[in-house]
């Protein structure tokens, strides 16, 4: 859960829930446990509560791109599915290539293959 990518509105509705429930679920769901375990072990006073019900607006008020710096260590959703789809065409570009040389002769059967799979590999 530390390398998957944290939604805002899942934290702001677990950060609010606190205020009712166990304070603390958002922290361990953004990757702080400690936090949250000192969240867990105050719950018998109102501090969590109240600092739940803060950052629970906290988030809400925050842009997806100020979310994303804070508690995706800088990655927003769509960079990466630009990223990927860059990359996408940038391997179909490199398989056209590699066909036309195939089919010209310059290169044989054994050695597309082989590149074929190194390039489509890349993109997972």
């Amino acid at each position: 859960m530390l390398t998957k990518r944290k939604s805002r509105s899942v934290a702001a509705i677990l950060a609010l829930s606190g205020t009712l429930t166990i304070s603390g679920l958002h922290k361990f769901y953004l990757g702080q446990p400690l936090w949250g375990l000192l969240y867990v072990l105050l719950s018998w006073t109102p501090i969590p509560k109240v600092a739940s019900a803060i950052e629970g607006v906290w988030y809400l008020a925050q842009d997806e791109e100020a979310f994303d710096r804070n508690f995706n260590l800088g990655k927003s959703a769509t960079r990466n599915s630009q990223q990927t789809s860059n990359q996408v065409g940038v391997v179909a570009s490199a398989l056209r290539e590699l066909d036309a040389l195939r089919q010209d002769g310059l290169i044989s059967e054994y050695e597309f293959e082989q590149k074929r799979r190194q390039l489509l590999d890349q993109i997972s």
